[in-house]
């Protein structure tokens, strides 16, 4: 059942919840802070060395998975800093051509995504946690959503927001109106910027948009819809109603095949709704995996 925050804030924090546990907003104390330091190291990984930020010590494991161009740093500053170091122990990740995971230079072949999630969960083995939960933004939640099916003995729970199963000729339209970074805003370009350098950024953009279009080529556009149904964890689908990249009717086909998966519909939130609305996004997607 899709559930609607009210207030531009997301006020009403705990409508997932049954009313008796509903309480008021209250500042993190100082559990929060416990263990805060963030790791950041390389494993080799499917040949490749991959680049990871770790930060807790809980005994439930969690993977971020970033967007488009994205590493931990980018993606998952608040996150990093601010879940609950005493529940969780958080690795972020920059997949294969993204973020300090270079080399190799990033590319996108047809099975990029599989690639991506067989990666993620390889990286977590690696790193000998049994079994973990996903967080997937975007491209990342296409991950996310692909390793929960294809390694369901090894996911615990998922959330997914920005993600979509399919690719439509809308979303064609929205992509190439990306594909040239000069266009982007400042805000979102600079730090991208000083990551890649512009040349790479540009170029792997440009590739991006190639690469997510072909699925627009299939009959159905599919990328993972046929695996939506393999998914039995528990899962959390979180979406910006003014999200201007990701058409809401994305998230509703994901919720609706999905057994049993909860749909969290936010008004103001766009597509980088975990940065703009990061304490409540914190507190929603805690409140799931705890």
């Amino acid at each position: 059942m899709a559930r609607r925050i009210a207030g531009r804030a997301l006020r009403a924090l705990l409508l997932l919840q049954p009313p008796a546990r509903a309480a008021p907003f209250t500042p993190r104390g100082p559990a929060a802070s416990y263990g805060t330091s963030v790791t950041s190291a390389k494993i080799q990984v499917n040949g490749v060395h991959l680049h990871y930020q770790q930060t807790g010590e809980g005994s439930h494991a969690v993977l971020l998975l970033p967007g488009m161009l994205g590493s931990g740093q980018t993606d998952f500053g608040p996150q990093l800093k601010s879940m609950n170091k005493q529940l969780f122990t958080i690795v972020a990740w920059d997949p294969r051509g993204y973020g300090q995971s270079i080399p190799p230079s990033r590319d996108f072949p047809p099975d990029f995504f599989e690639r991506d999630a067989k990666d993620a969960v390889d990286l977590m083995q690696a790193l000998k946690f049994k079994k973990f939960s996903l967080l997937g933004w975007s491209d990342g939640g296409i991950t996310a959503l692909i390793a929960a099916a294809k390694y369901p003995t090894l996911i615990h729970k998922l959330v997914v927001w920005g993600a979509n199963a399919s690719v439509t000729q809308e979303d064609v339209r929205i992509y190439n109106g990306i594909r040239d970074v000069s266009k982007w805003s400042e805000k979102v370009k600079k730090p991208l910027e000083e990551m890649y350098g512009h040349d790479y950024f540009a170029k792997t953009c440009e590739a991006w948009v190639d690469g997510i279009c072909r699925f627009a080529e299939k009959s159905d556009g599919n990328i993972c819809q046929q695996l939506l149904p393999d998914i039995k964890c528990p899962t959390f689908i979180i979406h910006g109603e003014k999200d201007p990249l990701v058409p809401q009717a994305h998230a509703e086909y994901i919720h609706k095949h999905i057994k049993g998966s909860q749909l969290l519909l936010m008004p103001e939130g766009k597509h980088n709704l975990h940065l703009r609305f990061a304490e409540d996004f914190n507190r929603q997607v805690e409140d799931f995996l705890h």
